[in-house]
């Protein structure tokens, strides 16, 4: 990608910069600001999505043909770029992301008319059904089963770590509907109604005390066939195309945000370390790498292919640099790091702040992270598929 912008980009920019300082309201920017994963709270993160719905800004990577802005893969970076800097919330990944481009590339015309406009609307907000107990990094073990009946799927069995289940109304889920032969073989992907009778969401508190991540029972549910993305058994072909999305861009200009909020507070406790500074600076080279590696990316998804293997290089450096700017951001705090304070973090909360702003969440960050090398495929696995894809080992 040429990094040197162009008039129009330079205007497009302006643009961008504009529209966040007039509808960025200061209620969003703190609960993005207190915001301790990518998963911003649904009371702030869709009343964004409806704004940047309504200016068509909603899903920048979608083409233009299902609602997309149509953006060139320097837009989508100005625009990534700018959003993190203005501190707008996150939006919800799991249809923007993942679903919905896995829709569009397997799903039937009836199923695009139907759920991509409802996904770029929010009235559709999606969770993930992929991890069971026992069947996490090792996806292919799943056990959630779908016995045919007719025209439906009668599933039994449960999915765990599902974020957001307690919010969502819909699902995409793996489920195992046939046992014997290759287990990948026996995969198909479906879209479920989560107010189907027989599901029970029970909620798992994290380690940061905050309730993010679920496990979902099914005892029985009923999904219609019609609800099937991709050919039965085939599942697997549609998880992989879907996990490109989830591993593969959006990160470095967070990961730059975070880096400006670590050097900031180190430079408001003193912390001058001569080591802590050298390792910043080496956290600061690691991004700008991944900077680079992302705009590779945009401009794949810009002439329509899927990232590819490039996905898990980025999820690899992307979830170790973050690890790394946390431990950093830690360390500069100091022992206002240490309390761990949930509800203070609530946007809304009348309490009186103790130690710089940002230590509200430090604490919950760096526990939150500790995943980021585990989820979307644990960083091992994508070592495994960079050898096989791109070593040919």
């Amino acid at each position: 990608m040429d990094l040197d912008l162009t008039p129009a980009d330079l205007a497009f920019r302006d643009e961008v910069r504009a529209f966040l300082a007039d509808m960025l309201k200061p209620e969003l920017r703190q609960a993005a600001a207190r915001a301790t994963s990518v998963f911003t709270h649904p009371r702030y993160s869709l009343p964004w999505q409806k704004i940047l719905h309504a200016r068509g800004w909603a899903a920048p990577s979608w083409p233009k043909a299902h609602g997309g802005p149509g953006w060139s893969e320097v837009q989508r970076y100005i625009f990534a770029a700018e959003c993190a800097r203005a501190g707008a919330p996150s939006l919800a990944p799991m249809g923007l992301r993942m679903v919905g481009p896995a829709i569009m590339g397997f799903g039937t015309e009836a199923q695009k008319a139907h759920y991509l406009p409802r996904i770029l609307s929010g009235e559709d907000y999606w969770c993930q059904g992929y991890s069971e107990p026992g069947a996490g990094s090792d996806l292919a073990a799943l056990q959630l089963r779908a016995d045919s009946d007719g025209d439906d799927y009668v599933l039994t069995g449960s999915k765990i770590w599902t974020t957001h289940a307690q919010f969502a109304n819909r699902m995409f889920c793996l489920v195992r509907t046939r046992f014997e032969g290759k287990p990948q073989a026996g995969i198909t992907f479906l879209l479920l109604d989560m107010t189907s009778p027989g599901i029970t969401v029970k909620p798992i508190v994290t380690l940061a005390g905050e309730h993010e991540d679920n496990q979902v029972f099914f005892d029985g549910v009923r999904v219609p066939k019609a609800n099937r993305l991709g050919e039965e058994n085939q599942g697997w072909t549609v998880a992989k195309y879907l996990l490109e999305f989830e591993r593969g861009g959006g990160s470095a200009p967070g990961l730059q945000v975070a880096l400006a909020r670590a050097r900031r507070l180190a430079d408001a406790e003193g912390h001058d370390d001569p080591a802590w500074r050298r390792r910043l600076a080496e956290a600061e080279i690691a991004v700008q790498a991944i900077d680079i590696s992302e705009r590779r990316v945009l401009a794949a998804l810009a002439s329509g292919a899927n990232p590819g293997p490039a996905s898990s290089m980025l999820k690899i450096n992307g979830a170790e640099a973050v690890q790394r700017i946390d431990e950093l951001a830690l360390e500069a705090a100091g022992l206002y790091a240490a309390p761990d304070q949930p509800q203070a973090r609530e946007p809304n909360a009348n309490l009186e702040v103790i130690g710089p702003e940002h230590s509200l969440t430090l604490m919950a960050r760096y526990l939150n992270d500790r995943a980021a090398s585990i989820y979307g495929g644990s960083n091992e696995i994508q070592r495994d598929i960079i050898a096989r894809l791109v070593l040919g080992l």
